[in-house]
């Protein structure tokens, strides 16, 4: 997950028009409201969090609010306020109200923080430290505000692979169980920890999965009705079924590849997504630049039937959307937002470059 070296340079981005200092709140607001959100990193000619525009010729990049700067990833709660990560050696939490108006900022306590998630009752926010191998427990008040400090869980594990396996790095944290079960993903100890949340906030951790020896896990999905849960490695390029216990313990059913028969290059698995119906799974594949797609099964088997381009050079993320019948891949190093189309069947068309956008690595309604 660390930040990849990147020779890209700097583009002019197309539509950013508008200096930020002249960009009223309420402009903003209204460029915001109904596009999407880019966030890019600043060492790799990132301009900061670039709001995403959709016209008659697709999407085009709006101005940059470069006061938000490494947004690795971030989420949005029922009130709306978005919870936008700064990913640095002193990692960064920001609150931001609907026009990106930072309304509070918090330490992460621990470095380069990479994923977020929120409690179904959007009581509580994780956040997983990746360098520092941690994770930041946030809670929050009815109106999304954060109160008091967060507390810092403490992964231990290392792996084989020395150069990065030799501590643990949390990279993927999700709730269950109402919220009283936070799960993460250690791409370092090749674990999924389980930290058990009581009434009092006290915390209890332990495993709820391993993987190999070596696998590297990263990202985590989980099916929208069975009680089954999909796990991407990164350093083995795999994706797992497991079964998901009411305890918070996964057991392994089947392991597949994330790459096609015959590949033989060097590849990185990186995001996983599930659809909303439960028939189909989605992962990017950094190195071999595809999307894969698997037909999901009435009892949560896979089977691969497509690995599509990705339109540009390691694919870091891909958001979704169904309804509008699309998948945007944020490809970090070519520095290119690729629009792929979604057919009905799940499957994906040709890739479009799309739009020019320098170190690109989250995007997010």
């Amino acid at each position: 997950m660390t930040r990849f070296a990147s020779s890209l340079s700097r583009r002019a981005l197309i539509g950013s028009a508008v200096a930020l200092g002249a960009c009223p709140a309420a402009l903003l607001a209204r460029s915001v409201e109904g596009g999407l959100i880019a966030g890019t990193y600043v060492n790799e000619g990132g301009p900061g969090l670039v709001p995403l525009l959709h016209g008659t010729e697709g999407w085009r990049t709006g101005a940059p609010v470069a006061a938000i700067r490494n947004a690795s990833f971030g989420v949005r709660g029922a009130t709306g306020l978005r919870y936008l990560l700064d990913e640095q050696t002193e990692g960064r939490l920001g609150v931001y109200d609907p026009s990106l108006k930072r309304i509070a900022d918090a330490s992460t306590l621990g470095a380069d923080p990479c994923h977020a998630a929120l409690s179904q009752d959007g009581r509580r926010l994780a956040v997983a430290n990746y360098s520092s191998g941690s994770v930041a427990l946030f809670t929050l008040d009815r109106a999304g505000r954060l109160v008091g400090e967060a507390k810092r869980i403490a992964h231990e594990g290392s792996g084989p692979n020395r150069e990065r396996q030799a501590g643990p790095h949390a990279h993927w944290v999700g709730f269950s169980g109402g919220g009283t079960q936070l799960h993460a993903v250690d791409l370092g100890a090749d674990a999924v920890f389980l930290h058990r949340i009581d009434a009092e906030g006290a915390i209890d951790t332990s495993i709820a999965y391993r993987t190999d020896p070596g696998a590297g896990p990263r990202h985590l999905a989980r099916h929208p009705r069975l009680p089954i849960a999909y796990l991407v490695t990164e350093l083995a390029n795999t994706v797992t079924v497991l079964r998901a216990h009411r305890d918070g313990r996964f057991s392994a059913l089947s392991m597949l590849s994330t790459l096609p028969k015959g590949f033989t290059g060097a590849s990185a698995g990186a995001h996983i997504a599930v659809n909303r119906g439960g028939t189909r799974l989605y992962i990017s594949n950094r190195g071999h630049d595809s999307i894969a797609v698997f037909a999901i099964d009435g009892a949560g088997g896979l089977t691969p039937i497509q690995h599509a381009a990705c339109g540009g050079h390691w694919p870091r993320l891909f958001l979704l959307r169904e309804d509008a019948g699309e998948l945007l891949v944020a490809n970090e190093r070519s520095g290119n937002i690729a629009r792929l189309a979604l057919a009905k069947d799940g499957r994906l068309g040709p890739a479009a470059h799309g739009t020019d956008l320098p170190g690109v690595v989250f995007l997010s309604a």
